[in-house]
């Protein structure tokens, strides 16, 4: 066993990945609560996988290997997170100048970035022209002035409206998208102010929940690209968006959008067009590789049965009731689960505790803030829990950390990483000469492409790891 201090980002190498998933997952976070009583603490606390991160990059390889993914930086941006991913080789979405500084200060170049936001800020635009950010995304005659005064020389690529007849998770067709009947307008307004508009880009929705909105989305973008050809503008790219699932129990699965995809793509952007393709996946990147735990701070049984009059419960238990329980974390919607909110997500609660009673009770748990709307789970089936001891939820990696906030003084949970040493020394294995005694160590990159000018942040071009044996 190892310990390795990135950057300052706690990060353990963890016995070989043929170990149950779930073990290592559930011996993780009671490290992590064993470390948390010898401060006499109960934060509450992420833990990431990595190898979860890098399996993801590898299955979008194989899968779709037309296709280019961008990180959607919004979903998770957390710098281990960004700083593995640019090592593997992707390049990101970024939608404001804040996320387009964090992935240039990583050394990532310019022409990896796309500024996908439709409606920018003049002074971003601004910025982005100075870092060289060329490419960007636009859906309303505005924006071209804009550019136009701005920016004259960016690459831009029109967002288009996909059908609308698939469900979603976060239907993103009701802020960003021009309808494909007005395409001939913005066509012809940027190429009376000049611009050079080189594809089309679409996104299905966040949480895509049917395969085929993918082919149907595709074959609508065929269509508007045709016409940028017919314009005259040098149509080199076709974005495809998000939506990518990024957890087992999603409603439809990432090899299921593969197949669909990749159907869509060889019938009306063949790989003899030569056009370039790339996606904006967040979710799929992240979601299952974070497991949030949270401690019981609080709890209160009431009766489950007994109406007084004026509806509500009668907080009064007595022997002939059926008790129910309130429990309260020390994390909420204020915080990581934002995302009940914001982005429509379900979330599961498991016990790390063996518990033999199999009476299992009506609970709900609840956030630590003052705010009755602080709530997490409003009807769910739990045994009898105890102050002091620990629920995790899996799966929460996307639209959670990042738009955590300390409302009431609540304190962001923090995050440990960890890899499985199969998996991390299979991307960057050590040196046989390195000695494991505080010696930094040399690491070999994966990528022979990666500019010799990255600075450190994966491997001997990307880290600058301590190992130290634990």
């Amino acid at each position: 066993m190892y310990q390795s201090i990135i950057n300052g980002c706690s990060f353990e190498i963890i016995p070989p990945s043929d170990i149950c998933d779930k073990f290592n997952k559930c011996s993780k976070i009671e490290k992590e609560i064993a470390n948390q009583d010898v401060e006499v603490r109960e934060d509450a606390f992420f833990i990431g996988d990595l190898g979860d991160i890098i399996h993801k990059y590898e299955t979008w390889c194989e899968l779709l290997p037309r296709v280019e993914p961008f990180y959607a930086v919004k979903c998770n941006t957390d710098d281990p997170v960004l700083r593995l991913l640019a090592e593997l080789g992707t390049s990101f979405d970024c939608a404001s100048k804040s996320e387009i500084e964090q992935v240039l200060s990583l050394g990532v170049s310019p022409s990896r970035i796309i500024y996908a936001n439709p409606c920018k800020q003049k002074s971003y635009i601004r910025h982005a022209a100075k870092q060289k950010v060329k490419m960007m995304t636009f859906d309303n005659e505005p924006e071209l002035d804009k550019i136009k005064l701005i920016y004259p020389d960016a690459e831009l690529v029109l967002r288009i409206l996909p059908p609308s007849n698939f469900k979603v998770q976060c239907d993103l067709g009701i802020k960003f998208g021009c309808h494909p009947d007005k395409a001939i307008d913005l066509y012809q307004k940027a190429k009376d102010l000049g611009l050079n508009v080189i594809g089309v880009s679409f996104h299905v929705g966040s949480g895509a929940e049917e395969a085929e909105a993918f082919y149907a989305a595709v074959k609508e973008a065929y269509g508007v690209f045709q016409l940028g050809v017919e314009f005259g503008f040098d149509m080199t790219m076709l974005d495809v968006g998000g939506g990518f699932p990024g957890q087992k129990d999603a409603p439809i699965s990432f090899e299921e959008v593969a197949v669909v995809l990749n159907d869509a793509l060889d019938e009306y952007f063949p790989a003899e067009m030569g056009i370039r393709i790339i996606a904006e996946p967040g979710r799929y990147f992240v979601a299952s590789a974070f497991t949030l735990t949270a401690n019981i701070i609080a709890k209160r049984m009431i009766s489950r049965d007994k109406i007084v009059g004026d509806g509500s419960s009668d907080q009064c238990v007595s022997g002939n009731d059926e008790p129910a329980y309130m429990y309260y974390l020390n994390d909420g919607v204020y915080g990581s689960f934002n995302c009940l909110l914001y982005d429509h997500a379900k979330v599961k609660p498991s016990l790390l505790q063996d518990n033999v009673c199999d009476v299992k009770f009506t609970s709900s748990v609840w956030g630590p803030t003052c705010d009755g709307m602080d709530c997490i789970l409003e009807d769910c089936v739990l045994p009898e829990m105890h102050v002091g001891e620990w629920i995790y939820f899996e799966d929460m990696g996307a639209y959670t950390m990042c738009a955590s906030s300390c409302f009431n003084g609540m304190p962001k949970p923090k995050c440990v990483y960890y890899c499985a040493e199969d998996v991390w020394y299979n991307l960057f294995p050590v040196e046989e000469d390195c000695v494991l005694e505080r010696k930094a160590i040399s690491l070999r990159p994966i990528k022979d492409h990666v500019p010799e000018n990255i600075p450190a942040i994966g491997t001997n071009l990307f880290i600058e790891a301590l190992i130290v044996e634990a």
